[in-house]
């Protein structure tokens, strides 16, 4: 039997050039002109400002998630409602709350509604169900707050380790398009720091 897998994805900071990008009132792009109208869901505006990285872990996400019936199969951390499911709509004014909020353990806008996400999300979760975490182990951020809550279930891809967040995220792009998973384990114990690994070749872009 399968088992039952569930992904959370490491935050985009909207902070950033691209999120202030986002937030101009006179910028004149399909994304921007869609969250001034009816806004845009949280996948499509997290993967604008954050780039390959994010892209890479929501593409990887959806292709491997193995959710109970009735749950979501992807969450990705926000700034300042916790655990979000990528289809969220996301308006410009939800966008600059998000930038306001320091992603930091230490900032309880940030670090309140993901612990209480999270141990909302462990409660429909069979007992027995993989939390896989696509981001940096390495980080106080968030992964103390999710081992608190998930334990030995919180687990991540074991080649991560020595891998910058651009590296990461071709290599889940890769995976996912080979329909082939990357090996898990938890991240209790885990080394964290580690060489950094062989550079991959650079991904061939598809055809539109």
């Amino acid at each position: 039997m399968a088992a039952t897998r569930v992904f959370l994805l490491s935050p985009a900071s909207c902070a950033g050039a691209r999120g202030r990008l986002l937030l101009r009132g006179d910028a004149d792009f399909e994304l921007a002109r869609r969250m001034r109208a009816d806004g845009a869901p949280l996948g499509d505006v997290f993967s604008f400002v954050s780039a390959l990285y994010f892209r890479g872990k929501l593409t990887y996400a959806q292709r491997f998630a193995a959710p109970p019936e009735g749950s979501a199969g992807t969450f990705v951390i926000t700034a300042n409602r916790g655990l979000l499911v990528p289809e969220t709509p996301l308006a410009l004014a939800d966008l600059r709350g998000m930038a306001k909020v320091p992603i930091d353990a230490d900032e309880r806008r940030y670090a309140a509604p993901l612990s209480d996400s999270a141990r909302e999300l462990r409660r429909r979760l069979p007992a027995d169900a993989e939390i896989v975490l696509l981001g940096s182990i390495a980080t106080p951020k968030y992964v103390a707050l999710l081992l608190e809550v998930f334990g030995r279930a919180l687990l991540f891809p074991g080649d991560f380790v020595g891998r910058g967040d651009m590296s990461r995220g071709g290599l889940l792009l890769r995976a996912a398009r080979a329909g082939e998973e990357l090996a898990y384990q938890p991240i209790d114990g885990a080394t964290r720091h580690g060489p950094r690994p062989a550079k991959l070749a650079a991904l061939r872009r598809r055809s539109v």
